[in-house]
């Protein structure tokens, strides 16, 4: 401190350089952290470097969480000091704004806004911790670390001409930034494939962020040196002068690049308005896109084949009206109008009736199309425009998967949803209207008169090329989990997980986009195509990582491709490249499910399991565009015009950024705990189910996953297996049920034969962790293929395996004779206790009954008696049978839920194997009274009688319980 005189103003009692707030700062906040450390090291060693399934010597070192969290005294340190930090921290955010601001700039009231956030949302984390609320304290953490990233990136936007301090902020954020991805997969390890260890490197790379996060901040010293606490600017820097030009243009450019230029562009609230109408109004047409096909698909489910409601795939080729000069006029004069129209897909949700509903969702979907070439044809007069437009409708499929992705793989605006399923269809309707109004509020700029001639190529190639772009798009990126999932093949982990790993699909969505808008001639080039064709190969080819690595790069590809080809398709007649172009979407649209469905309709033998062709077919499609574009460049060699105005590139790489942050958050409270417990715990008995859940599309065309959580929750079921549960296809939408039942429930999953092994599916959801599990395909020469998973799950300490199965159609009685033989060797394989959940298509005591109840597998009926059966049954070995029942379906499907309840003896219990295993089968099914078993092995009551919400007992008309020994 010193007293001295101002020659300007006179004298200042006091004053301090500005930079000691920083370093008080970076002081305290360092000792907060570090003394609780060295007190928890010192006191609690051993409870701290303690997680759920590890301690010492496996696990070494604390977690922040562990060390600054519960436990007295090291609670108390921390939280002391940190609240000595909120000082230096408010006035460092303070400083930091007086320094940046500038007349006419609204960065800096964000960026301070941002650090102001960030140091509330801090005091929440800390002051709250996840013993206290666990709600709260990851609200507030997650608050926290998403504000760090527009605070990072706007401090380094906004850093005075320092190169020292320019060149330390881009290091730390590096730093900061990069160390996440290693924190993540480690906290994986631990928390899902239970790594000895794996917590303690978390734990370095977790204690690695505080010290960057600090330091990032502390780097303010170098810059608040111009300041002094009266508070007054000595260097005049905060007025932009006694700068020298040469320097500021050097720190400018390098701050350009830091920032990918973000925050170069002027802020307008207008701009925001517009790119967040375009944005949304993309996500609309993606949303009545992939809705069209669930609700088609609910007719040939209910009439089990072709139904002639499949005509309505056709509804997107609207756009060949556009070849009719005075409909061509008409629609690009009057684009409001056609626009709104399209929102009739949006208020089919009102419709209650599953067959107009799909006029209104075919109508919408071809109004739409049709809206959005004519005003792609409109804009192609004016580059900037265009882009902008092509931005809003790719930008939109990012913003469609990531709204699935948060509504775990459906999206809250289909009409198949309403409020009592999770949707939100009144304020998607809302906002598609405020959208569309902001939207199409500047006139066309080519009112249709005539088809643009500036440049030379193919219509046709052209649209062969949107064909297999849009069909890319939309069967692949629409949601994040469909390549997890082709890649996916069961326990232990082995590959990405839909949850966690699903943003690494969105970045390079992201990525992909960003790289065809600035670099289009690059991504133009037959050697990024040959980049291309490999993704997909390794996709279609390889399982795991190694598969998902080429999942990444084919939507990488997909999406850079898509800004090029969208461009040269919107300067050709609109009649072609969009009607043409998505005549030959719809052909691949029923190709790629021809190969699955080919035992029910005309063709399909010929490409029965020929996703590879599929693959083929879309990469020679867009090869077809990247043709029709290597030949326009080829023509025109000379150097592009830029684009007039970069403004909406600005905007909509930001709208691409908020989305990506959004779904980190979202993927953050998703991530799978992996902590669950059976309903009975203290009982020692397993409820196993099997249900076959009709792809979860209700009697009355809603998504069914509420009502089939709300039933398997009330019944305490512990281990189900669900079949017909494929659901990763544009006719069904693109959804995978179980994400939402797990998670929802509290159970692992195993998803089963992925999308591309071409079967209605099978998987199998446990309270009890699933140790290993294998994928089969019975044999199936003639019919549909019949899929099984074999698991080995944990329970109550004892090694049990579980069996889903569903067997092959009734038309081909060779097929299940072969899959029952299979079946039968493979359960009759294990050695342990096992359960068959299946759906066998045979009757009680008869033909492949006895193959699959036989000497060879081992297995018992779970009642012999019960003689009304066709497809569902339970078949059990090594087991204590305590109970059994059957549950009607209500409208949620067109099959009950049988279950059944298991008493598992342990290994060194030989009376009871005995018990079990004995071939008396009048007293191994002998029945007794409910109140002669324990309660904790009786059913719920709750559905006795009428039971709720039309699900009860039914057959017996009450649960059957028998007698274990």
């Amino acid at each position: 401190m010193s007293k001295y005189k101002d020659k300007d103003s006179g004298v200042a009692l006091v004053s301090f350089n500005a930079k000691w707030i920083s370093w008080a700062h970076t002081i305290v906040a360092y000792t907060a952290f570090v003394s609780a450390l060295a007190v928890g090291i010192h006191l609690h060693y051993d409870k701290i470097v303690k997680n759920q399934y590890y301690g010492y010597p496996q696990e070494w070192f604390p977690s922040v969480s562990a060390t600054i969290g519960d436990r007295y005294p090291e609670r108390s340190f921390f939280q002391l000091f940190i609240a000595i930090t909120s000082g230096p921290r408010f006035a460092l955010v303070a400083l930091w704004y007086l320094l940046t601001a500038r007349p006419g700039r609204a960065l800096p009231k964000f960026v301070g806004g941002m650090g102001l956030f960030r140091t509330l949302t801090c005091g929440g984390w800390t002051y709250i911790t996840s013993t206290d609320d666990h709600d709260w304290h990851d609200i507030f953490m997650i608050s926290y670390l998403v504000a760090t990233i527009p605070w990072t990136i706007g401090c380094i936007a906004l850093s005075p001409p320092n190169a020292k301090a320019v060149r330390y902020r881009k290091y730390l954020a590096t730093a900061f930034f990069g160390v996440i991805p290693f924190m993540v997969y480690f906290f994986i390890q631990h928390k899902v494939h239970r790594v000895a260890g794996a917590y303690t490197t978390y734990s370095f790379f977790e204690w690695s962020l505080i010290l960057f996060d600090v330091a990032f901040d502390a780097v303010t010293a170098l810059d608040f040196d111009t300041f002094e606490i009266i508070v007054k600017d000595t260097k005049g820097l905060s007025n932009g002068t006694n700068v020298p030009p040469q320097a500021t243009a050097m720190i400018e450019k390098e701050k350009d690049r830091a920032t990918v230029g973000l925050f170069d562009a002027k802020f307008t609230w207008s701009e925001v308005f517009d790119t967040a109408a375009e944005v949304y109004h993309g996500f609309v047409f993606w949303s009545m896109l992939t809705s069209l096909g669930v609700v088609i698909w609910y007719f040939p489910l209910w009439h089990m084949g072709i139904s002639g409601y499949e005509a309505f795939v056709m509804s997107t080729i609207s756009p060949l009206f556009l070849g009719i000069k005075p409909i061509r006029s008409l629609v690009i004069n009057n684009l409001r109008v056609f626009h709104s129209l399209s929102l009739a897909g949006l208020l089919a949700w009102q419709v209650k009736d599953p067959v107009y509903r799909l006029f209104a969702v075919g109508f919408g979907v071809s109004m739409s199309c049709l809206a959005w070439a004519a005003t792609l044809f409109s804009e192609a007069v004016h580059e900037a425009r265009l882009e902008s437009r092509i931005l809003a409708w790719v930008v939109g499929l990012v913003l469609s998967s990531a709204i699935k992705f948060a509504w775990q793989t459906n999206n809250p605006i289909w009409p198949i949803m309403h409020a009592a399923n999770g949707g939100y269809n009144g304020t998607g309707l809302i906002l598609g209207v405020l959208a569309i109004w902001r939207f199409t509020r500047k006139p066309p700029l080519n009112t249709g008169a005539a088809v643009s001639n500036e440049q030379s190529g193919s219509s046709v190639l052209a649209a062969l090329g949107i064909g297999g772009l849009w069909f890319g798009l939309h069967s692949l990126l629409s949601d994040t989990s469909t390549m997890i999932l082709w890649v996916w093949e069961g326990y232990p982990v082995r590959g990405p997980l839909s949850a966690p790993h699903g943003w690494f699909t969105i970045a390079s969505m992201t990525a992909g986009l960003l790289t065809g808008i600035y670099q289009p001639k690059l991504v133009s080039t037959w050697a990024v195509y040959g980049l291309g064709c490999m993704g997909a190969t390794v996709l279609t080819l390889y399982a795991n990582w190694f598969g998902y690595y080429g999942a990444l790069v084919t939507a990488f590809y997909l999406m850079a491709i898509a800004s090029p080809l969208l461009t040269v398709a919107a300067r050709k007649s609109p009649a072609t490249t969009f009607g043409l172009g998505f005549f030959v979407y719809n052909f691949m649209v029923l190709f790629h499910v021809w190969v699955v469905a080919y035992a029910f309709v005309p063709g399909g033998p010929l490409v029965r399991e020929h996703t590879d062709w599929v693959m083929v077919t879309m990469m020679l499609l867009i090869g077809a565009g990247v043709f029709n574009l290597t030949s326009l460049n080829a023509r025109h060699r000379d150097t592009p015009k830029p684009v007039s105005q970069k403004q909406h590139r600005k905007y909509h790489t930001l709208a691409l950024v908020a989305i990506n942050i959004f779904f980190l958050s979202t993927a953050y409270k998703r991530f799978p705990t992996n902590d669950y417990k059976p309903y009975h715990e203290d009982s020692k008995v397993m409820t196993a189910g099997i249900w076959t859940i009709h792809f979860s599309l209700d009697n009355d065309m809603w998504s069914s996953e509420y009502r089939m959580r709300d039933l398997i929750k009330e019944l305490e079921v512990d281990v189900i297996g669900v079949l017909e549960s494929d659901l990763q296809r544009i006719i069904m939408g693109n959804r995978d049920t179980t994400q939402f039942l797990a998670e929802d429930l509290g159970m692992y999953v195993d998803y089963g034969p992925g999308p591309n092994k071409h079967t209605w599916g099978a998987a199998l959801l446990s309270k009890f962790p699933i140790m290993n599990s294998t994928h089969h395909l019975l044999p199936s020469p003639v019919g549909e293929l019949a899929p099984a998973i074999h698991a080995t799950l944990d329970v109550y300490g004892e090694l049990v395996d579980v069996f889903v199965f569903h067997s092959g159609q009734e038309e081909d009685p060779e097929d299940r004779r072969l899959q029952s033989e299979y079946l039968s060797k493979l359960m009759g394989s294990s050695p342990r206790p096992s359960i068959l959940l299946s759906y066998l298509v045979t009757k009680p005591l008869k033909g492949n009954y006895n193959t699959y109840v036989s000497e060879t597998s081992g297995m018992h009926d779970v009642d012999p008696s019960d003689w009304d059966r066709w497809c569902e049954y339970i078949l059990y070995k090594g087991l204590l049978r305590v109970g059994y029942a059957r549950v009607s379906r209500s409208t949620i499907t067109d099959t009950e839920l049988q279950v059944a309840k298991f008493v598992i003896p342990k290994a060194d219990d030989e009376k009871a194997q005995v018990a079990t295993l004995r071939t008396d089968q009048e007293a191994r099914n002998r029945r007794v009274h409910e109140t002669e078993v324990p309660e904790g092995w009786r059913f719920p009551a709750l559905f006795r009688g009428n039971g709720v919400r039309g699900h009860r007992y039914h057959v017996f008309n009450a649960p059957r319980y028998y007698k274990p020994s």
